[in-house]
């Protein structure tokens, strides 16, 4: 058996730079419970939290990792567990911490609980053989799914559901343009658009990434170049219209195509900012086209319930699914850093634990 351990960022530096070191996993205190890990899934939140946030300290020493699939390992004392869980069987991790007694958690908006974080910046995280968890976040792994793929859904699935169905209210027959279709919330994007009765405009950086995109349902693929010039590529593809969304989670180099790409009324939902994080623009463009801006966090805990719901109902072709890029040994963990990192894969990067 394995020797417990994890990965730990004692001070912020590159990616691949977290350290491995051995420890004894805790016994989960009453409403939490332990989680002996099987595969987790990085995000680029795993290399902001390597790096450092400006503006945003955390708490370290810490463990990355806000995706994970496993076996529950142990359950704190009187704790209730989430139907179709139970001690011994295989769950899933929805990555949100709230406290669950504030008037937005008692609403159903736990994303907007005042003392809500992520787990692998809130809290340690995944990037380890055991973790611990609240019980309120565990998730049944669909039946016909594996610790990787279960380990690569939550994050992305949710923000993607959060950002078009919560925050942008896509209906049916409407057009969406999705930058970064290559990368794991973008591909998820793509194929709820589809899902949701919508039509996806997925943009990518290269031929490679965007046939893989029309495989998961995309309508057109636009493979970057000059960002000036795609606006008029999206105008040409929607008979000079434009699009009714942007999903938008790359930051402020395009933040003015995704301005330019959209219909009037339309709307920008974003959730990142990875090509940075400040954007000038001109508000004439914001009220006279009468545009809506939505930001987006996370989402509804209940989101990934709905998706789990909508996968059972056809378990042999479901959909929409987890894409996966690249599988390495936890024993790897910064070196699946480095290659989240790099950008040239498409999905999601899951480390086993072997």
């Amino acid at each position: 058996m394995t020797q417990p351990f994890r990965f730990r960022v004692n001070q912020h530096g590159p990616a691949g730079s977290p350290v491995r070191e051995p420890f004894t996993p805790q016994e989960p205190k009453p409403g939490w419970v332990r989680i002996a890990l099987r595969a987790m899934a990085l995000n680029h939140l795993d290399l902001w939290t390597t790096g450092g946030i400006p503006g945003f300290p955390l708490p370290l020493p810490l463990t990355p990792g806000s995706d994970g699939a496993g076996v529950l390992d142990a359950v704190g004392e009187g704790t209730a567990l989430p139907p179709g869980v139970e001690p011994g069987g295989s769950v899933m991790i929805a990555p949100g911490l709230s406290c669950g007694l504030c008037p937005a958690c008692l609403r159903g908006d736990d994303m907007l609980c005042g003392s809500y974080g992520i787990l692998g910046s809130a809290a340690d995280g995944t990037a380890a053989t055991h973790v611990l968890v609240p019980a309120a976040n565990l998730l049944p792994i669909p039946g016909n799914w594996s610790f990787e793929q279960a380990a690569a859904f939550p994050l992305v699935f949710l923000t993607a559901w959060e950002m078009l169905v919560h925050k942008a209210g896509l209906r049916p027959g409407e057009t969406v343009l999705v930058w970064g279709g290559g990368s794991g919330v973008g591909s998820a994007a793509i194929q709820l658009v589809k899902a949701l009765g919508g039509h996806a405009i997925a943009v990518v950086g290269s031929e490679e990434k965007a046939m893989k995109c029309w495989d998961l349902g995309a309508e057109h693929v636009i493979v970057r170049g000059d960002l000036k010039a795609l606006p008029g590529k999206v105008r040409e593809l929607t008979s000079k219209r434009g699009v009714d969304v942007v999903f938008e989670h790359t930051g402020a180099l395009t933040w003015a195509a995704s301005l330019a790409a959209c219909t009037r009324g339309g709307r920008i939902v974003t959730c990142g900012a990875t090509t940075g994080r400040e954007a000038t623009f001109d508000l004439r463009a914001l009220f006279a086209k009468q545009l809506q801006v939505h930001g987006s966090y996370m989402g509804r805990r209940e989101h990934l319930w709905t998706q789990l719901a909508l996968i059972e109902r056809n378990p042999t072709n479901p959909p929409f699914h987890p894409v996966i890029d690249r599988v390495f040994d936890l024993a790897e963990y910064p070196e699946a850093q480095r290659h989240l990192e790099r950008g040239q894969g498409f999905g999601k990067v899951v480390c086993r634990v072997s």
